[in-house]
C-alpha cells in the first residue's frame, strides 16, 4: 500500500495536522522577533502563525511549487527552495521545520508531492540528516532551530546527529498519540 492509499485523499500540499500545531505552538511561545525561516512550509500554517503571533518577519519555503503558491495566498513571503540552499549565510534568527519523517520503504516513495511531504525514507531521517548538515550555515550566530521529530524516526538518533553538527538539543514540546510521540527539539550552537 502506498502513502496515497494510506492517507486516504489526494492533494498536492500538506495541510495542517497535529504535528503542524505542535511546532507552531512551540515556536510561537519561544520566538519574539527577528527573521525566521520555515522550511517545508506546506500550506503555510506554521509560518502564518509565527508571523501573526510574534513580531518576527517570516520567510516560508518549500520545494513544492503548489505549497509556495498556497503560502503566498496566505499573504506570506514564499520561496521555492530545497531545504536552505538558496539562502545567505548567517541570515536567520530562527528556523522551523516539520520535515517528512514517516519511515517509508524505498519502493513506495516520491510518487507525488504528498509522498515527498510525508516520506522520510527507510529510517525516517532521509530529509532530517541533510537539513541538520546545512541549517547551521544560514543561522545567525545566536540562532535557534525548532525541529519536529517523531518517535518513529528515533528522537535520540536525531539528537545525536544534531550534536555531530555542533548543536545541543532540548525537547521544548511533545505530544503522544496512539502510534507515535511527536517532539519539538530546540537546537542551539
Amino acid at each position: 500500500m502506498d502513502l496515497a492509499d494510506r492517507r486516504g485523499l489526494e492533494t498536492d500540499v500538506y495541510q495542517p495536522a497535529e504535528d503542524s500545531q505542535l511546532l507552531a505552538d512551540a515556536a510561537c511561545r519561544r520566538i519574539d522577533d527577528g527573521l525566521v525561516l520555515e522550511v517545508g512550509t506546506g500550506s503555510g500554517y506554521v509560518a502564518d502563525r509565527i508571523a501573526t503571533e510574534t513580531d518576527a518577519r517570516v520567510i516560508a519555503s518549500d520545494v513544492n511549487p503548489h505549497a509556495c503558491r498556497q503560502a503566498r495566498e496566505r499573504g506570506l513571503e514564499a520561496v521555492r527552495a530545497d531545504l536552505v540552499s538558496p539562502f545567505v549565510d548567517d541570515a536567520f534568527d530562527a528556523v522551523a521545520f516539520n520535515p517528512p519523517y514517516l519511515p517509508t520503504e524505498e519502493d513506495a516513495e516520491w510518487d507525488d508531492w504528498m509522498e515527498r511531504a510525508l516520506s522520510g525514507g527507510e529510517s525516517g531521517r532521509e530529509v532530517i540528516d541533510p537539513f541538520l548538515a546545512a541549517v547551521g550555515r544560514v543561522l545567525a550566530p545566536d540562532g535557534v532551530v525548532y525541529l519536529l521529530v517523531s518517535s518513529l524516526t528515533g528522537v535520540d538518533e536525531v539528537v545525536e546527529r544534531a550534536g555531530e553538527k555542533g548543536f545541543s538539543a532540548v525537547a521544548v514540546a511533545d505530544e503522544s498519540f496512539p502510534f507515535e510521540t511527536l517532539t519539538v527539539l530546540e537546537l542551539v550552537r
